[in-house]
């Protein structure tokens, strides 16, 4: 996120897309209906079903699915052609709008329409809405990030703040709402193939040269190394022969299961590192168990980059151990001597690795936590990135043509599939699941469909039916919702019973490697 939570609420007008914000984000979904309720705050939301964030909504644009780089190509065209821009920031604090304006001039709000399915009036109305606000601030999720074209997708909410001016303001902002916990921390400690911690590149000679001097090592590799869906095709192809996975549940996570599960098979040796024996752990050579997060110390970096401090609460049950001791002690035993005395000293090294971690310590983030980038003891932390200037200095509009997703409905296949999460269950349900209550909250996989189409389809409410893709077939109860709209089904991915990714596509995103797991084309029928 270039901006906080609580500044959500300072925002003028807000515009969500690809986010089920009150069940994936329910904490700060409230900051977004109070700015709403009581500060006079428009909301824009942009998503293919009618979510509960809709009721709170100035307008409503319902895109088909795939088509988000169209829409808010649309948007920028009207804010062009209408002068609408903040014309200084363009010019002082950006460049490539020439070739913006140029790409963005066909995508008129009538071709937009027969792309997206959006009225034309309606995206105009929203876009001079969003160009009109002071400050506009843009919240997106999984339902952006997950498509082939998921980088072009984050890469146009980007053109769209900063022509708009948007960014390095109170209340701005382009701001992804990250999907666990501590999923930013993870990023920015270098859990990526292509970077060391704070983002620094793997094939930056100065910077493998500064970690093989903090690490007391040598010829560390500058190979930018595999993409988890680079892994598992490679595991199915037998070229890919071990696997350490920590925290990750891919036989529920992953697309297209059926390939998933023959890949984890086809290894020599699995490891899984976990605090519950998941479906990917009862496939394992070896498991070796996890503490969960109140019975360790550490930190979390959140979904706004601040750095917070975590206690432990209860002590780690049987001979389940810290992951950072678990994985010494491999290293060791591997022959690289890797000791700390504590979570403590792990963080020491870690602002002394870690530029944007630089100023940080344990003392300064004790109450409250910090924002990075923070880099010297006397940093206050950022709030706020890019009041200034950008990382790169200017900010660089993309100028970028919209591709429809991989998989297209036909005569066999008539109906797209969304997939996405329930506010009762969470990701694989490894803990939400050993709850009694959740599960008889959201006890069960199920198909969301519209009125008109259960009509359609000769689906009643409540029965069973077989949905099937290219890839495989399950069978779950349908539920006719108001959510639903016509000619898309949701299903929630959580449940190893009727799982949706059996059934959803592997297609990735040429850049992040990122799995298309928000649109593919299915049937329904009645189940035998």
């Amino acid at each position: 996120m270039t901006n906080t939570i609580a500044d959500i609420e300072t925002a003028d007008v807000i515009l969500i897309v690809g986010s089920n914000t009150s069940e994936n984000h329910p904490v700060l979904s409230t900051y977004v209906k109070r700015a709403v309720k009581f500060r006079g705050a428009k909301l824009i939301v942009i998503d293919p079903r009618r979510i509960k964030m809709t009721e709170f909504a100035q307008y409503w644009l319902r895109p088909n699915l795939g088509t988000d780089v169209a829409w808010i190509n649309g948007m920028m065209h009207v804010i062009i052609e209408e002068k609408l821009q903040d014309a200084e920031f363009v010019e002082k604090r950006t460049e490539g709008f020439e070739e913006l304006r140029q790409m963005v001039a066909k995508y008129t709000p009538e071709f937009v329409e027969g792309i997206t399915g959006i009225p034309a009036e309606n995206l105009v109305a929203a876009a001079k809405l969003f160009a009109g606000a002071r400050a506009g601030s843009i919240l997106y999720c999984m339902g952006i990030t997950q498509h082939t074209s998921g980088t072009d997708n984050v890469k146009s909410l980007a053109n769209l703040s900063m022509l708009t001016g948007n960014l390095g303001i109170p209340g701005g902002g382009v701001n992804p709402l990250r999907g666990q916990n501590n999923v930013q921390g993870a990023c920015d400690m270098g859990g990526l193939p292509n970077v060391y911690p704070a983002y620094q590149p793997v094939g930056d000679l100065s910077v493998a040269k500064k970690m093989e001097e903090a690490w007391g090592v040598s010829e560390l590799p500058t190979k930018i190394g595999l993409k988890v869906t680079e892994m598992i095709p490679l595991a199915y192809e037998g070229k890919f022969k071990s696997l350490y996975i920590i925290g990750e549940n891919p036989m529920i996570s992953d697309p297209d299961l059926h390939h998933v599960e023959k890949a984890l098979k086809n290894l020599d040796f699995l490891v899984v590192q976990d605090i519950f024996l998941t479906e990917t752990a009862q496939m394992a050579d070896v498991v070796l168990p996890s503490a969960c997060f109140a019975e360790k110390e550490g930190t979390f970096s959140n979904t706004e980059r601040r750095v917070q401090r975590v206690r432990r609460a209860v002590t780690p049950p049987g001979e389940s151990k810290e992951d950072w001791w678990t994985l010494c002690e491999i290293a060791r035993r591997m022959g690289y001597n890797m000791q700390y005395a504590d979570s403590r000293a792990i963080f020491e090294e870690i602002a002394r690795v870690t530029p944007s971690y630089a100023g940080l310590t344990y003392d300064r983030i004790d109450a409250v936590g910090m924002h990075w980038p923070c880099p010297t003891v006397d940093h206050p932390g950022t709030p706020i990135l890019h009041g200034q200037q950008f990382t790169r200095g200017l900010g660089k509009f993309h100028a970028i043509e919209w591709l429809p997703p991989a998989e297209q409905v036909d005569d066999e296949y008539p109906l797209y599939l969304t997939t996405g999460r329930l506010l009762y269950q969470y990701h694989t349900g490894t803990m939400t699941m050993k709850s009694a209550d959740l599960n008889n909250r959201a006890p069960e996989s199920f198909v969301e469909i519209s009125r008109k189409d259960a009509r359609k389809y000769g689906i009643e409410d409540g029965e069973m039916v077989t949905i099937a893709s290219r890839r495989g077939a399950i069978s779950v109860r349908a539920k006719i919702l108001p959510k639903a709209v016509g000619g898309t089904i949701f299903i929630p991915f959580h449940f190893a019973k009727g799982a949706a990714n059996q059934l959803t596509n592997a297609a990735l995103d040429p850049v992040s490697g990122i799995p298309e797991f928000k649109v593919c084309a299915v049937k329904i029928d009645k189940a035998a």
